[in-house]
């Protein structure tokens, strides 16, 4: 998995090929494609077949039929804004990574017996982001971490340097790329 896993939000189809170019020319090879639009399993099935070398996968997965289409169509992570066992499930049979958003105690030991030691930390602006992180580690020392939700430039470097960081998610990089190539 990438360091860095920018959260694609895509409205129209046409535009997979603009965002997931310009992620590639930034040097970025990795995609969450958001759940959050209609054609949302559309771009993920054609952002697997046409950008085979990148990692795609599914973002904002809710539930069970969301995580089967996503699935269905390639995508090759699941990642969702909370914990669902039914996503886990379905992602421990099929052997893809699942990365659901844990952030209190509770939601971190249900991803543990479940199998899950990657949590999406999200929103991890408001839910204390670093300092909070931190402090769950001691409890949870084989627990790691994508925060998510007011990353940004400004403290990307700050998240990375730290070693219970899996990688780093936000929308701030595909606006980074974008604007670099144009």
């Amino acid at each position: 998995m990438d360091k860095l896993i920018p959260v694609v939000v895509i409205k129209e189809l046409s535009e997979t090929d603009k965002i997931l170019t310009a992620l590639k020319k930034s040097g970025i090879n990795c995609a969450e494609i958001t759940f959050r639009t209609a054609c949302a399993a559309e771009a993920i099935e054609y952002a697997c077949k046409n950008y085979p070398d990148m990692n795609v996968g599914a973002g904002t997965v809710i539930n069970a039929e969301q995580c089967e289409k996503a699935l269905s169509v390639g995508a090759k992570f699941i990642v969702s804004p909370g914990l669902s066992p039914a996503v886990a499930k379905i992602c421990k049979e099929r052997g893809v990574p699942y990365y659901p958003g844990c952030v209190t105690p509770t939601e971190i030991m249900q991803a543990l017996e479940l199998g899950i030691t990657i949590v999406k930390f999200f929103p991890a602006n408001v839910y204390g982001g670093l300092k909070a992180m931190k402090a769950l580690a001691g409890p949870f020392p084989q627990i790691k971490f994508i925060p998510t939700g007011g990353v940004n430039r400004d403290n990307l470097d700050e998240f990375l340097a730290w070693e219970k960081i899996y990688a780093v998610g936000g929308s701030f990089m595909v606006e980074e790329a974008l604007n670099a190539n144009k």
